[in-house]
């Protein structure tokens, strides 16, 4: 395979570099580049991975063999080495997937499955062998899907290496149960031309299917099954229910023109479902798309670069407004973060989609490469990562092979900056070995990382930047399959004094001293890290609520909402509420005691009411919006002990019966005195 890759890598044009080295290189002026540039490229060995490194790292100290050098801000906490079959040096490390405590590895030989629930501690929980390159893996419930690009003698798991000339070879998508994590069930393949390079999971909007699109390239006209031209996709179909009847039900071709000389299908495609987006990095081109029919996608936009030699992989912003593309030059196998290598090779361009519908397209605004040189012996060019959810920023980590980690900031597109990095040494000083970091994401607080030979690593960011990303988890993560995630539109800090009312938008809580209550009002949205609320937190039909991290003095009253880390004093409720404003009094009437109860309708549609105490009842059964429930309660006695009061609500939310119920306490009275 190395022996492949170097031949590969032969083929690309090197470039001196007399220009000095910087970060971040700004673009040339060349106007609009819409399919008027390119330069051809051949293939490339699919790696994911992320990485990062500060803008003030050294850019010329290059570690010794295996030594560790890092950002203050971003520390290995957890190192699980290869092992069993995947132990040697030819069985390549490569994609991550995630699902609940569980960490799918996938390598060159099958997957590994880990269980990450303390991940300063991975455990092994299962490994599966069953040989294909590159052995990218995708999860969707019990299903695990594992990208084959190597022709096989069959389909099975005991396959040997097979001939893309021979008709009875296989290669595609493998598709096994993963209800059984410590036994994983191999249960149906899929071919598909030219196999599966990478695979891409399109989830059904109806909740009943799922669709994998399969990227695969190199047609040759010997090939039995991967014949030019190849300018498409295959897109397969699975039935949730009923796994085992998965098959290809279309092969949209996205380049009727044949698009960039060095385009033979698409390296990888990221998809954005809750945009109905996708972003292809398609070799000789990088294309925007329409899925939201997604058997039959729809480019918006095409554009190519003349420092871009592979287009790799893409990241989407979570606001949908930006896209940055990898360039792949060398294939993974070279060493590209030399001296030799201008800034804008080998590296990340940062595009702002701008426009609407139809006539969205996308506008250069960026290069970003990592800022040390490596050695001649180390494989290092710009790879996979993923977005870190952090409040109001678009930051990303990514992996560089050997090149290491990064953390970069884009939020201001022009302008992206590093924040954090970390990195081996290189594997050998004497001769080069195929290594570093394929994938690299950040899930659930923690940064994970696939190495090519050193295995699973798991690092931790703790920088003020990003830390509030914990406040955001996910049940499940593919992350060619990109998520949506609540996007704050006022973020606070310091101490906020008095009730917070949040009418529209997602308020943000970071770090912040709330001295009173907050209410959210239906449709709004709040996420509190690492905060104190002095006060009752209340959200009826909010968009979001999530508390992490962080100390409520009162009740938390919200639907849905997501508590994790946090000390809550007062009562806690998360099904659907019927929102109510209740209060409750003992007063003095001409000697005598009187609790007094009363209950607001906040609900936009008429309610039951019934008020109940230990002085007896009343009940309304109709109360429009806006309107009270009251009643004052004749004790027959002078002096009345702190209680209790209790109203219960019955209505309906978007057409579901609601019945709530909100106890008030009241302080006791003595009118003889």
């Amino acid at each position: 395979m190395i022996s492949m890759l170097i031949g590969l890598w032969s083929r690309y044009p090197r470039f001196t570099h007399d220009e000095g080295w910087s970060y971040m290189s700004q673009p040339t002026p060349r106007g609009r580049r819409r399919l008027v540039l390119g330069l051809a490229a051949t293939g490339a060995l699919l790696l994911s991975a992320v990485a990062a490194a500060p803008a003030n790292a050294a850019a010329n100290d290059i570690p010794a063999v295996d030594e560790i050098v890092s950002s203050p801000n971003l520390t290995q906490i957890a190192n699980v080495p290869k092992f069993g079959a995947f132990a040697t040096e030819a069985s390549y490390n490569s994609d991550l997937a995630f699902q609940g405590d569980y960490v799918f590895a996938g390598n060159y030989n099958g997957f590994n499955i880990f269980d990450v629930s303390d991940p300063a501690s991975p455990q092994v929980v299962s490994q599966v062998v069953c040989p294909g390159a590159q052995g990218d893996p995708s999860v969707f419930g019990n299903l695990l899907f594992l990208a084959v690009d190597s022709p096989r003698s069959d389909d099975s798991c005991n396959s040997a290496a097979g001939s893309v000339a021979n008709a009875a070879h296989w290669e595609g998508v493998r598709i096994f149960d993963i209800s059984d994590k410590a036994n994983p069930q191999y249960i149906k393949s899929v071919r598909t031309d030219c196999g599966s390079h990478t695979l891409t999971l399109v989830p059904d909007k109806a909740g009943k299917d799922v669709y994998v699109y399969v990227q695969s390239y190199s047609p040759s006209a010997s090939a039995a099954y991967c014949k030019p031209p190849h300018d498409k996709i295959s897109i397969i179909k699975v039935p949730l229910d009923e796994a085992t009847s998965a098959e290809v039900v279309a092969t949209p071709v996205l380049f009727p023109g044949g698009g960039n000389t060095n385009t033979s299908g698409c390296h990888d495609i990221t998809v954005y479902p809750a945009l109905d987006l996708a972003a292809g990095a398609c070799m000789g081109d990088g294309v925007l798309m329409d899925i939201s029919d997604p058997l039959n996608p729809v480019l918006l936009d095409e554009v190519r670069d003349t420092n871009f030699a592979f287009w790799h992989s893409a990241t989407f912003n979570n606001a949908g407004t930006k896209v940055l593309f990898t360039d792949e030059l060398g294939g993974g196998s070279g060493a590209i973060c030399t001296a030799n290598y201008r800034t804008n090779q080998g590296a990340n361009a940062i595009y702002d989609i701008v426009g609407s519908g139809a006539d969205r397209q996308l506008v250069f605004k960026s290069y970003f490469k990592i800022p040390r040189l490596n050695s001649p012996r180390e494989n290092c060019v710009a790879h996979n990562g993923s977005l870190i959810p952090a409040m109001g920023r678009d930051i990303m980590v990514q992996a560089w092979y050997q090149g290491g980690i990064s953390v970069i900031d884009f939020t201001d597109s022009a302008n992206p900056v590093e924040i954090a990095y970390w990195e081996r040494g290189p594997l050998s000083d004497t001769r080069t070995i195929l290594g570093g970091s394929w994938s690299t994401y950040w899930n659930n607080g923690y940064i994970y990382s696939n190495d090519i030979q050193k295995g699973l690593d798991v690092l931790k960011l703790d920088d003020p930047i990003t830390n509030n990303a914990r406040a955001m988890a996910f049940a499940e993560l593919n992350v060619q399959t990109q998520p949506s995630y609540p996007a704050c539109t006022t973020v606070l800090r310091g101490q906020n004094n008095g009730v917070l009312t949040i009418d529209s938008g997602i308020t943000c809580l970071d770090g912040v001293t709330q001295n009173g209550a907050i209410k959210v009002n239906p449709g709004a949205g709040l996420i509190v890290f690492d905060s104190e609320v002095k006060g009752s937190i209340q959200a009826n039909r909010p968009s979001v609520v999530s508390i992490v991290e962080s100390k409520v003095k009162g009740s938390v009253h919200a639907t849905g909402a997501n508590i994790r880390d946090s000390e809550i004093t007062g009562t806690v409720r998360t099904g659907l509420d019927l929102p109510v404003t209740v209060t409750a009094q003992a007063r003095c009437i001409a000697g005598k005691a009187y609790l007094s109860v009363q209950a607001r309708n906040d609900h936009d549609a008429a309610v039951g009411i019934a008020l109940e105490s230990g002085y007896g009842e009343r009940s309304f059964p109709n109360v429009a919006s806006g309107g009270n429930g009251f009643q004052q309660f004749t004790t027959r006695v002078a002096a009345v002990p702190a209680g209790t009061a209790t109203v219960r609500v019955t209505g309906s939310i978007d057409g579901e019966d609601v019945t709530t119920v909100v106890t008030k306490d009241y302080p006791g009275v003595n009118c003889a005195s």
